[in-house]
């Protein structure tokens, strides 16, 4: 019979496992004791607004790294459906508008975006599938296409005169504006994220994610049908960057051309750093949120230690390096 771990057995093996976590939340608490208004309601609505917008991403990815994937078109896809957010839900009367089609509801343009999204999420499941082009080198493909159709149809102008409602809605905050509030984008991040833990763990579908992750060959011996998870999890993936691209037009009061770029390293490293290993077969939704709200601390601790903004990309590549690093050190290690 197992003897049960307590919880400062669990804590010391988490630490272990994790000492990025670790090491960064520690680092925060001693910014936010030594800095003033680092803990304030206002920093940690901030916080939870961004890590809303990056879980989505990070989630959508979360799919692809599980089954020794990755999808470097996530920060693209996601910056193609921001910007045509953004042109579709223009004001009627702002002088200058970039389409000339009738002023669009809110939703009926979310469901534009999620059909794209899907489609070129399709796209590189069958690339991946039936071309048999490594991940890496398929969805390097799709970022430059897509990168291309978005300067096409913005001609490379940046986007304004969103419908005020369509801000409102997306920066809404529940409670007292100057004291405590929960932004609206946490509730809408928790439910994608019960969503996704119902469907890694709780669906046939995840179950097949996970085997396809461990062993594709053996996966498909058993009976998976490995081209249409494979399909699934890329779709399911563009629709992710699909949504958090209408969010993010609106959090920003604006879109352009430059924005979602760098986004799908961010959710690579978000993911590695809370525990999707990029062997492939292991992660848990968890586990992504935690790593995500990690990744997001660190940038807000930067900018408290009034760190240069040129040098936070250096922090933040050090960073992917070294989790990338200990992700492959723990797999060798196993083995």
């Amino acid at each position: 019979m197992e003897k049960k771990e307590n919880f400062a057995q669990k804590a010391w093996k988490y630490a272990k496992s994790n000492p990025i976590v670790v090491m960064l939340v520690i680092v925060a608490i001693i910014v936010g004791v030594t800095k003033e208004n680092f803990f304030s309601w206002s920093n940690f609505g901030n916080l939870m607004s961004n890590t809303a917008v990056r879980f989505l991403i990070a989630l959508g990815v979360s799919g692809c790294l599980i089954t020794k994937g990755t999808d470097l078109s996530a920060g693209r896809q996601v910056g193609l459906a921001a910007c045509l957010s953004g042109i579709l839900i223009q004001k009627g009367d702002y002088s200058g508008r970039l389409t000339s089609l009738p002023e669009m509801n809110m939703f009926v343009v979310l469901l534009c975006v999620v059909a794209l999204g899907a489609a070129i999420g399709i796209v590189n499941g069958l690339i991946v599938t039936k071309l048999h082009v490594p991940p890496f080198i398929a969805t390097l493909g799709t970022q430059t296409i897509v990168y291309g159709i978005c300067l096409v149809i913005t001609d490379a102008q940046p986007i304004g005169g969103f419908q005020k409602s369509y801000i409102d809605l997306i920066n809404a905050k529940l409670g007292n504006t100057t004291g405590f509030h929960l932004p609206l984008l946490l509730f809408v991040a928790l439910i994608f994220g019960a969503y996704f833990w119902f469907l890694y763990n709780k669906t046939r579908h995840g179950k097949y994610m996970y085997a396809i992750g461990g062993n594709e060959v053996a996966a498909e011996v058993s009976g998976v049908n490995t081209t249409k998870t494979l399909i699934l999890i890329y779709t399911t993936a563009g629709i992710m960057y699909a949504v958090a691209g209408w969010i993010l037009a609106a959090k920003t009061g604006g879109a352009s051309t430059s924005m979602g770029m760098g986004y799908e390293l961010e959710a690579i490293a978000s993911c590695t750093i809370g525990g999707v290993s990029t062997t492939g077969g292991i992660g848990t939704v968890p586990g992504v949120l935690v790593g995500v709200l990690v990744f997001e601390l660190l940038k807000i601790v930067l900018q408290f230690l009034g760190v240069n903004p040129y040098y936070n990309y250096i922090v933040q590549g050090l960073v992917i390096v070294v989790a990338v690093a200990l992700d492959l050190r723990k797999y060798l290690a196993k083995k």
